[in-house]
Formats: structure tokens, sequence, C-alpha cells
């Protein structure tokens, strides 16, 4: 059984004058220890899906569809289940976490006020020997305990997030552009030790990058979405090797490659659509090199490309056909 499957989830924000429609139709299965990337342009609904499903966002949002996590709806939960799912099993670290530190606390002082959110009443010696567990977990010195954050690089802040987020020994992660606000070094470091932290810990890990670089070394599957909706999804030896959607091959062909032949880096023509008027066929028509008159007038639904065992799905009405062979 799917450790979370997600279908026909919809988030629509309510406007006073408009509704938006963030992510639409969504559907998505982590099996145990998966890692899953999710990449697209900002603005695509990488986030709000992920935030969606934890039910973290702005009462303006609407949401539609089913999240079942061990099979059970986090959408119909009562608030008192929910919070003993959130962090406890479902953790998060959020993007620019690291803003979040109290400028004026030690570490130590607020990664246990956080344990004892969860577990009132522990021994405070209890709490101090998890969060020396935690540091050697990330690679951080016993001594930051005694340390306020301005004290910390930024690549120990951010492990700092990290070890917040497993404090509770979840079995799903979900990282929002973690690693986003890190030098290249840094950044490079501490994916080297989410992968043995999976590892070790037998996590399962949903992440959301724009870097696709980030995905291809760290995760074994990837969802490309593009305006609220999902283009392409699959295992990543076969969605970045070989992409079928025009979009996926005009994201990798935006991203620069040290291996094989060089070519010239392509952006993508046009901007994102207005999420607020809901298109009649595919979204990504109007900046597709390949769009027919199918494309701008049927909305394409995912279809399975490649044999069942892939698990490849593709939504573009020219799979397989004159556009993705001429891309």
């Amino acid at each position: 059984m799917a450790l979370l499957e997600i279908k026909n989830f919809n988030v629509t924000y309510k406007m006073k004058e408009k509704e938006v429609y963030a992510v639409q139709d969504a559907c998505l299965e982590l099996e145990p220890q998966d890692a899953i990337g999710i990449v697209g342009e900002s603005g695509s609904g990488k986030s709000t899906l992920a935030m969606g499903i934890l039910r973290l966002l702005p009462k303006t949002a609407e949401t539609t569809g089913e999240a079942l996590f061990e099979g059970n709806d986090l959408m119909q939960m009562p608030p008192e289940e929910l919070s003993k799912v959130r962090w406890n099993k479902i953790a998060v670290v959020f993007q620019k976490s690291m803003n979040a530190l109290s400028p004026v606390h030690k570490i130590g002082k607020q990664m246990e006020d956080v344990y004892l959110i969860h577990k009132p009443g522990t021994p405070k010696k209890e709490i101090r020997e998890r969060i020396y567990e935690l540091f050697r977990v990330v690679n951080l010195s016993d001594r930051v305990y005694e340390l306020y954050p301005h004290e910390l690089s930024g690549g120990m802040m951010q492990r700092i997030s990290i070890a917040l987020s497993l404090i509770m020994n979840p079995s799903l992660l979900v990282m929002d552009e973690a690693t986003t606000a890190l030098d290249v070094v840094t950044q490079s470091q501490i994916l080297r030790e989410i992968l043995q932290l999976q590892e070790q810990l037998h996590l399962t890990r949903l992440m959301i990058t724009h870097d696709v670089s980030v995905v291809s070394s760290t995760c074994n599957k990837v969802v490309v979405m593009y305006a609220g909706r999902i283009m392409e999804k699959g295992r990543v030896v076969d969605v970045l090797v070989n992409p079928r959607h025009p979009y996926t091959q005009g994201l990798l062909k935006s991203f620069p490659s040290f291996h094989g032949e060089k070519t010239d880096l392509r952006g993508i023509p046009g901007s994102l659509p207005d999420l607020s008027v809901k298109p009649t066929g595919c979204v990504f028509a109007p900046r597709c090199p390949y769009a027919t008159d199918k494309c701008r007038t049927q909305l394409p639904q995912l279809q399975s490309v490649g044999d069942e065992t892939q698990n490849w799905q593709v939504a573009c009405h020219l799979v397989g056909g004159e556009g993705n062979e001429r891309a």
C-alpha cells in the first residue's frame, strides 16, 4: 500500500473578485522509502500542492480531493487528529526555514520547546540526549546546543531545520526548496547528508524544487508541474533522460549539462497563464512550439507511456507523435 496517495486534488484560492485555480486534478503516489522530486517554474503549484495536503494553506484556499496517508484521508481528519500526524509522522523543512529560528534564544532551548509541544513532561536529560543524537545525524557539534542562531552559518542553520523536522522520527519528510538559499558547496554537502539520512532512517521524501539537478541526483522519481497541473511523472531515469512532454523538454534545455554534447541554453518563450481562467485545452499550448488545434481545444489527460513497470505518464496529445519526434 502507498504511504501517501493523492487523488484528484484541487486547490482554489477564493478572492473577492475571482478564483485562482492553483492546483488542478493532481494525482500522485508515494511508496515507502520513495524519493520524489516535484519540479516546475515558480508559480506552478509545487508548494501549494504540498501545503494543501497538510492543510497548512490560508483560509482563502479551498481544497477538494483526497490525500490518503497510511490509508486515512488527511482532508477529513478532525484538527486534533491531524495535529498528531503533522510533525510526528509527516514533517516539513520549509522554504527559508532557517529564518524561523528565534534570534534571542539558544538553539538547544528552541529545540527543547518543540519536543515538549509533542511530548509534554519529557525529562530534560532525555530531550537533550535526543537533540545531541540528531546533531550527530546532521553533522553538527554538540556545542551548537548552547549557541545562538547568529553564531551559525547558513549551512549550519539549515542542518538545524532538518534536525528539527526529524525530532519525532517521521516516516514522510517534505522538503520545500530546502537548499535554495545555500551556496553550491554547502548545498552539495547537505544533499549528500539527506541521502544518507534517507537510508539510515528509512525515510520517504517529497522534495519540492526548481532545480532539476537536485532531483536528478537525490530522487528516484520526478513529477513535472506547470500552471497547477501535472504534465509528466515517472522515474528520474526515464523522464529526465528521455522527456516526452514539450514542457519537460523545455525545462531541460534551459539547464546546463556537464556531460555529452554542449548546446546553447534556451528558455521557454512566454510566461505562466492567468490561473483565474480555466483553459479549454492544454494549459501549456500558448507556449508550446508543437501545439495543434486539438491542443488548444481539448484538455489532455495523463496517459501511460513505456512499459507497465515504468509507471510513466504524460499529459500531452502529441505523445509518440510528430511533436515529440521533432523536439
